[in-house]
């Protein structure tokens, strides 16, 4: 029996290196992902020279831009020629501090922002951005809608797959890390899924409004974050389950010998 105790000893140890490292790849992806959903550098746009929005058409873009009855097309042109960055919560533009004609147009700008309301979040978007009456383009207006929820159902299953993990502790089982596993797996596919509707929904509004000569378009940091988050969730997901079905079928094989 005695060997037989140094083995299972020894699986018990590495089920636990399995575990805790699955405990801090989860923590690691939900940090990530809390962080990409409250910044706003999903995407950016780079102007030659922003400075020059200090001209009278210039304080007219980004004025209409602050304004609540501004549609996708009057704040994506201020986000083209204003250095603009969009989040999923809200979208800023660069312009100067001080924006009186009598102030020289310097490299004193600061940013700021504007949230998108719930209504916002889930208004129909239009086959001709800004044109009410082109009909609704399908497509976008979904991919938009998922984009919003997809982050918020992939971190709460991994809140409550956190939840089971704990319970599993209390209860000195490994088989609730199973249930774990299978919760990580679906955050990670929600979160694969949020950046996949992200990329198309920026594709298709550059199809419609497209990027001019003068302006670059690149993914945020924000975005990135993303990205990250959805393989250490897959890689939790996979250590969890690993260890769960292991150590049960090490626990029947150990039993069925001790029985013989």
């Amino acid at each position: 029996l005695f060997p037989c105790r140094r083995k299972g000893a020894m699986m018990d140890n590495r089920f636990a290196t399995a575990l805790v490292i699955a405990c801090v790849l989860s923590l690691i992806s939900t940090i990530y992902m809390a962080a990409s959903i409250g910044t706003d550098f999903w995407y950016e746009y780079h102007t030659l020279s922003p400075a020059e929005n200090v001209s009278e058409a210039g304080r007219s873009i980004w004025e209409e831009f602050f304004s609540k009855e501004a549609d996708e097309k009057t704040y994506t042109d201020a986000l083209f020629r204003c250095n603009g960055t969009v989040g999923l919560w809200r979208r800023c533009i660069t312009v100067p501090k001080n924006s009186h004609w009598y102030s020289p147009p310097e490299n004193d700008m600061t940013t700021n922002c504007i949230s998108f309301s719930l209504s916002d979040q889930f208004m129909e978007k239009y086959i001709e951005p800004g044109n009410h009456n082109s009909g609704t383009d399908l497509n976008r207006t979904y991919l938009w809608r998922l984009q919003f929820l997809l982050p918020f159902v992939s971190i709460g299953l991994m809140c409550f797959g956190a939840l089971i993990g704990l319970c599993a502790c209390a209860c000195r089982s490994l088989y609730p890390a199973i249930a774990t596993g299978v919760l990580h797996f679906l955050a990670g596919l929600c979160t694969l899924g949020l950046v996949g509707c992200y990329v198309a929904g920026i594709e298709l509004l550059h199809k419609k409004l497209p990027l001019p000569d003068d302006v670059r378009g690149e993914f945020g940091w924000s975005f990135c974050l993303a990205c990250v988050s959805a393989p250490l969730q897959f890689m939790a997901a996979a250590l969890f389950i690993w260890a769960a079905r292991t150590n049960r079928k090490e626990f029947t094989l150990l039993k069925a010998y001790r029985v013989a």
